[in-house]
């Protein structure tokens, strides 16, 4: 594990790796809608840090370092530092890996694909962002679902407004994805986030009716599709956190912080200048190459 320096403030788990039980609320303050601003942005800087120096040859370690430094820099702790003890400052999941893959020695390679999960801890919340980057020439198919997999959060976002209910995200991204073949991970699902890393508030990406929670002005939950080349199914590795696909085809997730609006919604994890990192790498279908666009 790296260290985060004495003066940077820690979420509750930083020293046990237990998060707090306590029961969250699902609406957030003004006060901390305007730090969970402050931490979006901070993890979407990171994000693009670390999306600059993606290229055949780095280690996932490394990437590891370029994000923990970003975020320390900002005065921000990296909130997946001793989550449950996991025990880097980002997730880099590579080709099949779906999640939670953790930075190592391992170079990549070209045309791998790597998704970068970066969440940030500042002013006493977490804004949690992630894209999916190519690694110098990549083939057409793998383009085609970092290209799609991208559109599918852009779906699930776009129909977030008050009084919609939690389905239909998910319905929105089945929409986006299933005409083309693919399919969507199940076992893992966007949540609610603020205080707490996580929250009980669920998302799923995928349909289902019983997903009837309405959407309320002030909630802020994550929408972070995983959409694989094959089969829905995955299997875990056996450091208890590495998933990667069933059948060891590829996969791809995007993911930003949502806010519900009083008349719509709003990114959290977007820059400065409002080019989060899925806007600043992204890609065409019918083929690119990860350099900034």
């Amino acid at each position: 594990m790296r260290t985060v320096p004495a003066g940077i403030a820690r979420p509750e788990y930083a020293l046990t790796g237990t998060p707090s039980s306590r029961q969250a609320r699902a609406i957030r303050t003004d006060d901390e809608l305007a730090a969970m601003r402050v931490a979006g942005r901070v993890a979407a800087d990171a994000l693009i840090e670390v999306g600059r120096h993606v290229r055949p040859g780095i280690t996932t370690d490394e990437l590891d370092r370029i994000g923990h430094e970003a975020m320390v820099a900002a005065g921000s702790y990296p909130s997946t530092l001793n989550y449950r003890g996991f025990p880097k400052s980002l997730c880099t999941s590579v080709n099949e890996v779906v999640c939670h893959g953790i930075p190592d020695s391992r170079r990549l390679q070209d045309g791998d694909i790597v998704n970068v999960d970066v969440t940030a801890f500042i002013e006493g919340v977490h804004g949690d962002t992630s894209c999916t980057f190519l690694v110098g020439h990549v083939d057409p198919a793998s383009v085609a679902l970092v290209a799609r997999t991208r559109e599918a959060m852009h779906a699930g976002i776009s129909v977030v407004r008050p009084g919609a209910r939690v389905r239909d995200i998910g319905k929105a991204i089945e929409e986006s994805v299933l005409p083309h073949g693919y399919s969507i991970v199940r076992e893992f699902i966007g949540h609610g986030i603020g205080d707490q890393f996580h929250t009980s508030l669920q998302i799923p990406h995928y349909y289902d009716p019983r997903n009837d929670t309405v959407l309320l002005p002030g909630m802020t939950f994550t929408v972070e599709p995983m959409i694989n080349l094959g089969a829905a199914g995955v299997a875990m590795w056996d450091d208890g956190w590495t998933v990667s696909t069933v059948d060891r085809q590829r996969t791809a997730q995007f993911e930003h912080t949502v806010l519900v609006t009083e008349d719509g919604h709003e990114l959290l994890t977007v820059p400065a200048d409002g080019r989060p990192a899925d806007v600043l790498f992204a890609v065409d279908p019918v083929g690119a190459d990860a350099r900034p666009v």
